[in-house]
């Protein structure tokens, strides 16, 4: 018997700030080293034939932290769209445009924009909030994230075991994967571990 394949992922890619403090780096530094991991992933994605992916890139709540690490990550998160851009995509960016934490450049992927051929379809949530987007309502009725499917499958790295908001909605029946190392030091065999591990679930979706 075939094993179950998941056809929307998410990504939580947690470790950044901890990766740089033991590579003796300022904490900020690390966000900068998440950027090559995150285009391995994705064209893996595109690889195995995954229709869907979202990476949790920062929350409202994150722009709390220090400013110098609120610009890092604010860097990061622009430069990942555009190197998710060149890889082609149906991309999204979901998260609260209306504050001075999200950043302007990305503004023109608040609807979804085929770019580069399109093809898969990835989400990045920056200044994203669960309450946010639970209490901002569309004019069909539909949360700010109607856009996004629900997830079969999310997968943290660093090793803590939570979902820190990450799309109440989407996540509502998703199997969840805890990779321990940082992400900045992803491999491979993270993710074919993952799917290894999700194919082999009791996925009943309540049933």
């Amino acid at each position: 018997m075939s094993k179950k394949r998941p056809i929307h992922i998410g990504i939580i890619p947690d470790g950044n700030r901890r990766w740089a403090k033991e590579h003796g780096m300022e904490k900020q530094d690390g966000y900068a080293y998440g950027l090559m991991p995150g285009l391995a992933l994705l064209r893996l994605a595109k690889e195995y034939g995954l229709q869907e992916i979202t990476y949790y890139g920062f929350t409202m709540d994150n722009c709390k932290r220090p400013a110098v690490q609120v610009q890092a990550f604010k860097k990061a998160c622009v430069e990942a769209a555009g190197l998710i851009a060149r890889e082609g995509a149906e991309l999204l960016v979901m998260g609260d445009e209306t504050s001075g934490s999200f950043p302007q450049e990305l503004a023109c992927y608040r609807e979804r924009q085929s770019v580069y051929g399109g093809g898969i379809r990835v989400n990045l949530l920056v200044n994203y909030g669960w309450q946010w987007d639970l209490s901002h309502i569309r004019e069909d009725g539909q949360p700010f994230s109607k856009d996004i499917s629900r997830m079969d499958l999310i997968i943290r790295w660093g090793g803590m075991r939570r979902l820190s908001g990450f799309l109440p909605i989407q996540s509502v029946y998703a199997d969840f994967y805890v990779e321990e190392k940082l992400w900045p030091d992803f491999e491979e065999a993270d993710f074919f571990h993952a799917l290894d591990w999700y194919g082999r679930q009791d996925v009943t979706l309540g049933g």
